[in-house]
């Protein structure tokens, strides 16, 4: 890997946490582009953003955590929900292509883009 490919990511990767600390998630929304312009498959950019993500949300879980941020009777239920969602997803994405997992990318950027906005 080049100088200017590891300085890039690294740039990529401060932006990241920045997106995904300020707003509590969203930094895969950032990753996985950025790991698609290296030249990931759609793929292997999708299924390696969940490991780029995973330290950073620690992170930011810490400093929610010790700013009295976090809304305990909450997480327990989500994070189930999540871990369920998660294996299913990682299951979908084996069996979809590319161009279908793509698609399904966009779509949700710009329905949570939308929603976002109203």
């Amino acid at each position: 890997m080049t100088a200017k490919k590891v300085w890039g990511l690294l740039f990529a990767g401060v932006f990241i946490g920045i997106i995904n600390g300020f707003f509590g998630g969203g930094g895969g929304m950032i990753c996985v582009p950025a790991l698609l312009l290296i030249g990931l498959s759609n793929k292997q950019a999708q299924a390696t953003a969940i490991l780029i993500m995973l330290p950073i949300s620690i992170a930011s879980a810490i400093v929610y955590y010790s700013n009295g941020f976090v809304e305990w009777d909450l997480v327990l239920y989500t994070t189930l929900g999540s871990v369920v969602g998660g294996v299913v997803g990682a299951y979908l994405l084996k069996k979809l292509s590319n161009n279908v997992l793509q698609y399904i990318f966009a779509l949700v950027v710009i329905a949570a883009g939308t929603r976002m906005l109203f």
